[in-house]
């Protein structure tokens, strides 16, 4: 599997659910769990773990079957769903890049064997296999996305947000907004009310941490040296209902 521009994959990509059931070949799989283990983190000092796992691990509750899976486990401390968001999005990105599909998953879980598998929490699954649909894109506006002025207040900076605006997030609820300046930008998501977060309060800084990761693709396409940083006193200056997680800092 070539290491394709993942950049370019952006403006493509989509959520594949229905498979081709034949699994890949042991050398396609072995490629696959050996680019798992150089993922770049978001936080380093944050523990985690994939699996490959076969579908008869896996409870679908109701979902199409796929061939294989990738379980994503993390140790549960500040900033840990944001990078399981930041890091899975590599892969996300990886397979379509070489022509296979997948999706991000949170409604299936894991059976009892593949659960104790692993010492650190259960997060969240991404089925992958050969596509039976059609794999890409063709064109941007395919993409149900809100406009920029939607999702920022940020002036000069079009070309590296896009990258981000058309990420994607749970139910395609696209609950972030980036603040800041053209060479600092400030990754948030608003929180969500109390009834809807029961269900749904671990998928937003999650869905942030996969525009963070393409964010950081755009920065580097366009030679801007992209840093991540953290700043807690960007929290103090934002509206109520919202929360930061991190920051990009790109040069002139």
């Amino acid at each position: 599997m070539d290491k394709a521009d993942l950049y370019e994959t952006i403006f493509k990509r989509k959520s594949i659910r229905k498979f081709d059931l034949t699994p890949l070949d042991e050398n396609t799989l072995k490629e696959i769990s050996d680019r798992l283990q150089t993922l770049e983190p978001l936080q380093e000092n944050i523990k985690i773990e994939f699996k490959i796992l076969s579908p008869d691990l896996v409870k679908r509750r109701m979902m199409k079957k796929a061939p294989h899976y990738i379980a994503v486990f993390s140790e549960v401390k500040e900033g840990y769903l944001s990078n399981v968001g930041f890091m899975l999005q590599q892969m996300d990105l990886f397979l379509s890049a070489n022509g296979l599909g997948a999706c991000w998953q949170g409604i299936p879980t894991l059976k009892k064997e593949a659960l104790e598998s692993s010492n650190l929490k259960f997060i969240i699954l991404m089925p992958f296999g050969k596509a039976q649909e059609t794999l890409h894109r063709t064109n941007i506006s395919e993409f149900k996305r809100k406009p920029l002025p939607e999702i920022t207040d940020i002036e000069g900076a079009d070309e590296i947000l896009e990258a981000a605006r058309i990420a994607p997030t749970a139910t395609n609820a696209q609950s972030w907004f980036f603040t800041g300046d053209k060479n600092l930008i400030h990754a948030n998501y608003i929180e969500p009310g109390r009834v809807k977060g029961l269900l749904t309060k671990k998928y937003p800084p999650m869905d942030v941490g996969i525009g963070l990761y393409h964010l950081k693709l755009a920065g580097e396409h366009f030679g801007r040296a992209p840093e991540i940083i953290f700043d807690k006193n960007v929290a103090k200056n934002l509206k109520k209902g919202y929360k930061y997680v991190a920051s990009l800092k790109l040069s002139e």
